[in-house]
């Protein structure tokens, strides 16, 4: 599978974006992760994004069976917690990681969708935020390995981690009328991007997505299972 892989670190366009339109299928990043994350953990993934055309600005990816078992929420992907790539082309900044959305409490206009229900993966990720507990020890391990976490509104989203009663606060009082999220990543920098490989970049990609997992089962209603085998490379 490695050999067939086509991805290319220019792909990950610092300017426009991420590039994944007209694209064979082995160079197209949406597909070569999508399969290696159904591979690994034996599951079907759905694939979301934002962008429009060639380049999109952010990809998800989210487990079907936990979307599946909400019983509101199952046609609903904001309710579930997500892996995700991200270019932010105003700092320069290609993130890798996994995501948490809490939408909005209060949905303006025809946002219906987007307004927070009582089976979102949100409630677990905000309960787990406790001292001692298993969310505290993930995140301090990660953020110890170079992660960053960003969490609250997202028109005035707050960088930097003071321990999880601080960010369980700053969550709870993201405002209601505002979309609101929690993202834990990992940040490359445009010349550590273009000094890999197209191939290195893929492992990465899948080696963060395999770090954050335990945070991500931490707040799913089903738990992504460990492989059986150990991740080639």
């Amino acid at each position: 599978m490695k050999t067939a892989i086509g991805f290319r670190p220019e792909f990950l366009d610092f300017k426009r974006g991420i590039h994944v339109g007209n694209l064979e299928e082995r160079e197209r990043i949406t597909r070569i992760l999508k399969i290696a994350l159904e591979s690994r953990y034996g599951e079907d993934f759905v694939t979301e994004r934002w962008g429009r055309g060639v380049y999109w600005r952010w990809i998800g990816y989210l487990s079907r069976a936990n979307r599946a078992a909400k019983p509101v929420s199952s046609k609903v992907s904001f309710g579930c917690a997500k892996f995700f790539l991200s270019m932010d082309t105003e700092e320069q900044l290609f993130q890798c990681g996994m995501g948490v959305e809490r939408g909005y409490v209060k949905a303006p206009g025809d946002f219906s969708q987007c307004q927070l229900a009582e089976d979102w993966d949100w409630h677990r990720l905000v309960r787990a935020l406790r001292p001692k507990s298993p969310m505290e020890r993930e995140l301090t391990r990660l953020l110890r390995e170079g992660f960053q976490i960003r969490g609250g509104s997202w028109e005035a989203e707050e960088p930097g981690f003071a321990g999880v009663a601080k960010l369980r606060k700053r969550l709870e009082a993201a405002p209601k009328n505002e979309w609101a999220g929690f993202q834990l990543f990992y940040p490359m920098r445009e010349a550590e991007v273009q000094s890999a490989t197209g191939l290195d970049l893929v492992e990465s990609m899948l080696a963060i997505f395999k770090e954050v997992t335990p945070v991500m089962n931490l707040c799913m209603q089903t738990k992504l299972r460990a492989p059986k085998i150990a991740d080639e490379g």
